[in-house]
């Protein structure tokens, strides 16, 4: 007996909820799904399934268990996909992504490369938080800034301007800064970012703006910009559309700051699986050509 025999049958129950679908999920009779998951109870010596009439639910013996034996699951089906001719994307592709760029970018993008790969499903995690991708056990981030991490291949996908701009009404009523350090005298709204960049001569300056209205969401920052609440610095996608219909003007263009990269982050250990090569081609694709 291999030491694998019932885990796919454990697996494909545990996901399924139901005996009858794991089987047809598998290929396999219900019976010998029954059959397989009694054989794998006893060798661990634990019930695995909660089992009504109704409801087939993991115990937590089971629940530790899928945790593990999934994902060895899918790298075991990955590195079979990996020295196969085809080399096709398969299992799941956990992703994680700032919430404005993964809801306007990167989930669409991603759902147009799942739909024609019926054996890869994608899960995406759209956070302002910094993710560890190891320890948290996703296989892919789309970032901006600078990537650093040692243990992780970072790939440049994009690039996206920063502009810092203001209402014209804001700026008739409490005037243009012409040096970053006027910014000092001026209403900021804040965004995610904590520091506003900008460069002079070659030089980058950073400024820490204050002001009365901080928000995570780019959309809400750039509605209080418009509501002429005060200047704010925020990536093209949400600026452009407003400078190009006037309802928004530019500020300190002479201190305009470098284009800021996007980056795909991945384990080094995953770089060659074609779920994860093959994303990041689509988002060097597409995601260059969008932002």
């Amino acid at each position: 007996m291999s030491q694998w025999d019932g885990i796919d049958e454990f697996i494909a129950v545990a996901t399924t909820r139901s005996f009858t679908r794991a089987a047809k999920a598998i290929g396999m009779s219900p019976t010998h799904v029954s059959r397989a998951i009694r054989t794998l109870e006893q060798r661990v010596q634990a019930q695995l399934f909660h089992r009504t009439t109704r409801t087939v639910r993991l115990t937590d013996t089971g629940r530790v268990l899928f945790e593990r034996c999934e994902r060895i699951a899918q790298e075991r089906d990955e590195a079979i996909a990996l020295i196969s001719q085809q080399g096709e994307p398969q299992g799941e592709l956990r992703v994680t992504c700032s919430t404005a760029l993964g809801e306007r970018f990167v989930a669409p993008i991603l759902r147009r490369f799942a739909m024609p790969h019926p054996r890869l499903s994608i899960s995406i995690d759209l956070t302002n938080r910094v993710v560890d991708l190891l320890a948290e056990g996703y296989d892919l981030a789309v970032r901006t800034g600078h990537a650093a991490d040692p243990r992780l291949i970072s790939t440049q996908v994009a690039s996206r301007t920063l502009y810092t701009c203001a209402a014209p009404e804001y700026l008739a009523r409490a005037g243009t800064p012409r040096e970053v350090g006027d910014l000092e005298r001026h209403e900021c709204i804040i965004g995610t970012s904590a520091a506003w960049q900008f460069r002079k001569a070659g030089a980058e300056l950073i400024h820490t703006p204050h002001g009365r209205f901080r928000c995570n969401s780019g959309h809400a920052v750039m509605e209080a910009c418009l509501a002429g609440m005060g200047i704010c610095q925020l990536p093209d996608f949400y600026i452009l559309p407003h400078l190009r219909d006037g309802s928004v003007a530019l500020v300190l263009q002479d201190f305009q700051p470098d284009d800021e990269p996007v980056w795909a982050v991945y384990p080094q250990r995953h770089h060659l699986l074609p779920k994860i090569s093959r994303a990041v081609e689509c988002l060097q694709r597409e995601l260059s050509a969008a932002v």
